[in-house]
């Protein structure tokens, strides 16, 4: 009996296919090869669908023109290929069915080319609103709309975040008026009434950052000390919105509610206050989000005490076991076990617990004094202590009242008339010429004598001190000293020395919350602690320091009245902040570890020209060309992102290269042997970035 071969499907007819069956076409119009993205995207697409429109086939022929049983895919190899993923993924199997449809009539390349020309893709507009749309109506979250579409959870917030662009703009969009990276910016908030005033307050430049900047003008970076005191968390909790821009990189976002923010932060640095407050007992606290600047008080700092007996054996003990850990980990090259780096954590903490007990304020400064609790530049509480009100100041003490009304001023008894008394009590002015040979043996030295020996011993001293350089530099540091560190210092030394420290605050706002101005409080502050408490025994433990901690003691003094700050006014000052600058390149001065050129702190007080000048002087004609034609916020802003890392400093904050520093440049390159010119401007561009102009 002879087999009859299976009668091929006709054209037009529906039939389903085993996935193995399938095949693409060799004449199919695609010849660059599907995305793996689109692939994978076309396979969530069916796993959670199916295959919405069928596959075009026609019937594979052998040479002698008869049906394979194999079929040749036309149209829609992507969803074939999909289907192929899936099956190596044992979501299906390899012979799952396939709907699709025989065309035996038409060109393969022709149909697989008109399926892909005459189609026109949905609108991005239309697919932002209909992800907006399956979020709201069916409750779906991102990560099951990826799962539905085949693209990332991240994918799917963005164009949700789109979808819920104000109406009005999305309109704006679909009719050409608006790019989608302008959309894409105006997504940084939900707010709708926001979007259209920023949109209608927009000029002819319309760039993206100038979108977010407006929207975002009266909202607060994440990376603001505020945000970073309080925290996201408390601050969601107490009813904040934090926006993200999904599209950029927002370092954390922006908090919309300053207000909110202001009054967190307050209430959180109160709660530190109140906190040393009860652990310590001082009289007041006081909080502030910025250093209350010429606060006018007097300013005392702990003393030395001694250890008691425990700590000091438990703090030797604890010295001991970290330098043998220390010992024994020394060589290891290998991360030390969780158990050792803890154990080191602990004993480093119990030495700096038991250290902050070798200094202490008096007891009754704490009773009469109070604390300032600020918020620092890092976004941590500062803590300023020992701060005495005028109120609150130690009475000074009077000297007693004698019987017959008479008082001590300056060691001299003067009686109720104002007359100056001799030892018996008597007006000196009542003293006779004449009685000098009845006089009592013990009369002290007449002023004018007094005057002529003690001259005579300042000629001398003046003499003998130039002679020995290491005891005038005891002096002068007490000087110094005596007057930096002691109320009424004044009068504690014999060098008509006086040194005065220029209020920086009032020529810069804000100068004292920077991380400079805490530097220098804290290395005043330690050395305040080490200084004795009466005045008289300055002298004393100035002499008995080592040469270097006298000399880091006068360095400290000496920087406290350093002035280069320039006026107008002070045409007389030439010499003075020509000085300044030498000074700046004696010490290697670098500005720019202390000031960046921002909006805030220069680009925003220049006119355009400098601004463009700053960006042309960093970057070149090209860069400064780019942003010429904007208006000066938007031409400051931009700068600001171009200049962030270059190390641009104005002519004024710049510091001559120092010739110790050029010497030892030109000693490398000598020794390495290359050619001076191009030696000298690469050392000089990487170790002293800020010095030509």
């Amino acid at each position: 009996t002879k087999t009859q071969t299976p009668t091929a499907p006709e054209h037009g007819e529906t039939v389903f296919i085993p996935l193995n069956k399938l095949k693409k076409h060799p004449q199919n119009a695609r010849k660059t090869p599907h995305s793996e993205a689109s692939i994978e995207a076309k396979a969530a697409s069916i796993a959670a669908k199916g295959i919405l429109q069928n596959l075009v086939v026609e019937p594979e022929l052998d040479a002698e023109g008869e049906p394979t049983g194999c079929y040749l895919v036309s149209v829609g190899e992507g969803r074939r290929l999909a289907q192929l993923l899936r099956a190596k993924r044992k979501e299906i199997k390899r012979t799952e069915p396939i709907r699709c449809v025989i065309d035996t009539a038409n060109d393969p390349a022709e149909i697989s080319l008109d399926e892909n020309v005459t189609r026109e893709d949905l609108h991005p507009a239309d697919q932002f609103e209909r992800f907006r749309e399956l979020a709201e109506t069916r409750g779906w979250g991102a990560e099951e709309i990826a799962a539905r579409f085949g693209v990332t959870a991240h994918v799917v917030k963005q164009r949700l975040r789109l979808g819920a662009v104000s109406p009005k703009l999305m309109q704006v969009y679909r009719d050409g008026d608006l790019t989608l990276h302008q959309l894409m910016a105006f997504a940084f908030t939900e707010d709708h009434a926001r979007q259209e005033q920023v949109y209608e307050s927009l000029s002819y430049n319309r760039e993206p950052w100038i979108i977010r900047r407006d929207l975002a003008a009266s909202n607060v970076a994440a990376t603001d000390r505020r945000a970073i005191l309080v925290g996201a968390e408390a601050y969601s909790e107490a009813g904040g919105t934090i926006i993200r821009d999904l599209f950029t990189e927002d370092r954390g976002g922006f908090y919309e509610d300053a207000a909110l923010l202001d009054r967190l932060a307050l209430d959180k640095l109160e709660s530190i206050a109140a906190q040393v407050q009860e652990a310590e007992g001082w009289k007041w606290v006081s909080t502030h989000i910025d250093w209350p600047h010429a606060h006018g008080l007097r300013r005392t700092y702990p003393q030395p005490v001694e250890l008691s007996e425990a700590d000091e054996t438990d703090y030797y003990a604890a010295q001991e076991e970290l330098e043998r850990l220390s010992a024994e980990w020394e060589d290891a090259d290998v991360d030390l076990p969780p158990e050792v780096d803890q154990r080191f954590a602990e004993l480093e903490a119990e030495i700096e617990r038991i250290d902050a007990k070798r200094y202490a304020y008096e007891a009754d400064e704490i009773a009469r004094g109070g604390v300032f609790v600020v918020l620092n530049h890092d976004g941590e509480a500062r803590i300023e202590r020992g701060f005495i009100r005028l109120e609150d100041e130690a009475p000074e003490p009077e000297e007693p009242e004698a019987e017959d009304g008479s008082t001590v001023v300056d060691g001299v008894r003067v009686n109720a008339d104002g007359e100056v008394m001799d030892g018996d009590d008597h007006p000196v002015s009542g003293h006779e010429p004449e009685d000098e040979e009845a006089e009592e043996d013990g009369k002290p030295l007449s002023d004018s004598l007094i005057r002529d020996l003690t001259a005579h011993r300042t000629l001398a001293l003046r003499l003998a001190l130039g002679e020995r350089p290491d005891i005038a530099l005891v002096a002068v540091t007490h000087a110094l000293a005596a007057q930096t560190f002691y109320r009424g210092g004044g009068d504690a030394h014999c060098l008509e020395i006086r040194p005065t420290s220029g209020y920086l605050a009032s020529h810069a706002d804000g100068i004292e919350d920077t991380a400079a101005a805490k530097g220098l409080e804290d290395r005043h502050a330690g050395w305040a602690a080490d200084m004795p408490r009466d005045v008289a025994s300055l002298w004393g433990f100035i002499a008995g320091l080592e040469h270097a901690s006298v000399m880091a003691l006068f360095a400290h003094c000496a920087s406290l009245t350093v002035n280069a700050v320039k006026q107008p006014w002070e045409a007389h000052k030439r010499h003075a902040l020509a000085t300044a600058d030498r000074l700046a390149t004696a010490v290697a001065l670098d500005m720019t570890a202390h000031w960046t050129p921002t909006v805030r702190a220069y680009l925003g007080r220049v006119t355009k020209a400098h601004i463009l000048a700053t960006v042309r002087d960093s970057l070149g004609d090209e860069a400064a060309e780019r942003i010429a034609d904007r208006k000066k916020p938007e031409m400051a802003e931009a700068a600001e992102q171009l200049l962030a890392g270059t190390g641009w400093l104005p002519p004024v904050l710049r510091t001559e290269q120092p010739a110790w520093l050029a010497d030892e440049q030109r000693e490398v390159s000598a020794a390495e042997d290359v050619p001076e010119v191009e030696s000298a401007e690469a050392t000089e561009d990487e170790a002293f970035p800020v010095a030509a102009e």
